[in-house]
């Protein structure tokens, strides 16, 4: 039995006996700074040994951390500019707070605890201190590092004891496959029913679950992230995903997972796809995620590249179909008519409310006529989308960005130069990256 325990979930945020977050003095401050060169010059060997180190002594965070992004490094890289960003800004960390607010998502989405927040401060310092060298990472300059991580780490236990208690359950609930949908060659739909079949609450549009599934080749538990792309449902949340190819989770031949091939991308994408069937049973977290669709009744762009319209689809459903539709622009690119996932549902939503909506659908590889299913043919360029359809004389709008990195940022980008605020684009990026907004 997975699912949390009002005593597990009661523990979960309590952090005593853990050091207290005391201020920095002017002095350590000074110390934390100085070592931003060092940061920036040996930043991902020092998180990579962290990471080898704390998983030797700690073999039971394996469940915890993403088998394929360790050996990528992806893991590595993005903790190395994480502890770069935060000695960087010491002085003042107000520039990372949307970061943070990220990461304890993430964290109460993997149920992280308070607990494992000392053993990351006994491998990240000793990591530093194995790089530096100890007699550099000692004395004042280590104590002050104490400090700072501390101080760091009670942010994050604090805002994640906040999102645990706002939850509907902590940990891992059981749930089950109740439907499996196929809707493109690489994309496919699960419906995850409560095995107990208590009705869900509701979540935010835009939110995301971690599921969990046991790699029997590895002997770990395995969780990844994926955005609820349907409306709310008491009954179910629906994922759609992309299966990442290149690689196999299953021989065909033999039924085992290629571990050599699954160092790469895609190890539970193609597990999901390959052998998850109605009736399997899978472990599913509370909904967490800071990307969501606001509360007002400004219109909305919704702006999305392949599998990166599963969050704003859940979006489109909430501004059409909710007490108080509101205005909404939906502008999209995927590959092809063939390759173009959950196009039926949203061409419903969008055809239900045609006074609300207007539309910019981009097909890179169409091999239809333009104005039939797509609008324009090639990669979405924001230049060429008019202005009626972004919707940019009215300074209310919201703008709803997700996909790739590199088409993250050349949206926002575009954005940005026909006048939109950066304060009024919110992006969401899968995986370990960072979201381009600068």
């Amino acid at each position: 039995m997975t699912e949390a325990s009002a005593a597990t979930k009661s523990n979960t945020c309590k952090s005593e006996n853990l050091p207290s977050p005391g201020p920095l003095t002017e002095a350590q401050r000074k110390l934390v700074k100085a070592t931003v060169p060092v940061l920036e010059a040996h930043g991902q060997e020092i998180t990579s040994r962290f990471y080898k180190e704390m998983l030797e002594a700690n073999p039971e965070l394996g469940n915890v951390f993403n088998y394929s992004k360790q050996q990528k490094g992806d893991q590595a890289d993005a903790l190395a500019r994480a502890v770069y960003a935060y000695a960087a800004n010491i002085d003042d960390i107000t520039p990372l707070r949307p970061v943070i607010e990220r990461v304890c998502n993430k964290h109460t989405s993997l149920h992280i605890t308070p607990s494992q927040y000392a053993i990351v401060g006994k491998h990240l310092l000793q990591a530093i201190a194995e790089v530096v060298g100890t007699n550099v990472f000692s004395g004042d300059l280590y104590e002050a590092w104490v400090v700072a991580y501390w101080q760091l780490a009670h942010l994050f236990i604090d805002r994640e004891a906040e999102l645990y208690k706002q939850a509907g359950w902590v940990g891992w609930k059981d749930f089950v496959v109740s439907r499996k949908v196929i809707e493109t060659d690489d994309i496919t739909s699960f419906y995850l029913s409560p095995k107990d079949e208590t009705p869900l609450p509701p979540f935010r549009p835009g939110q995301y679950i971690s599921v969990q599934k046991f790699v029997k080749e590895l002997g770990l538990h395995q969780s990844r992230q994926y955005s609820l792309s349907d409306s709310p449902n008491p009954n179910h949340f629906r994922i759609s995903v992309k299966r990442e190819r290149g690689i196999r989770a299953v021989d065909p031949s033999t039924g085992a997972v290629d571990l050599a091939q699954n160092t790469q991308l895609g190890l539970i994408s193609n597990l999901l796809h390959d052998t998850l069937i109605e009736g399997d049973g899978i472990e599913v977290a509370f909904p967490y995620g800071d990307f969501f669709l606001d509360d007002s009744t400004a219109p909305v762009v919704l702006i999305s590249a392949g599998v990166g319209l599963t969050p704003l689809t859940s979006m489109l459903h909430a501004v059409l179909e909710g007490p108080t539709p509101r205005q909404v622009s939906w502008i999209q690119v995927v590959r092809s008519l063939s390759s173009h996932p959950l196009n039926a549902e949203v061409r419903r939503l969008l055809e239900s409310k045609p006074s609300l909506v207007r539309r910019a659908i981009f097909y890179s590889d169409p091999g239809v006529a333009v104005g039939e299913d797509c609008d324009f043919k090639g990669r979405l360029n924001i230049s060429l989308v008019p202005t009626e359809t972004l919707r940019l004389d009215d300074p209310m709008v919201e703008y709803y960005v997700c996909g790739p990195e590199a088409f993250m940022a050349d949206v926002i980008k575009g954005l940005k130069l026909r006048g939109v605020s950066i304060n009024r684009i919110h992006a969401e990026v899968f995986g370990a990256g960072a979201v381009p907004l600068d």
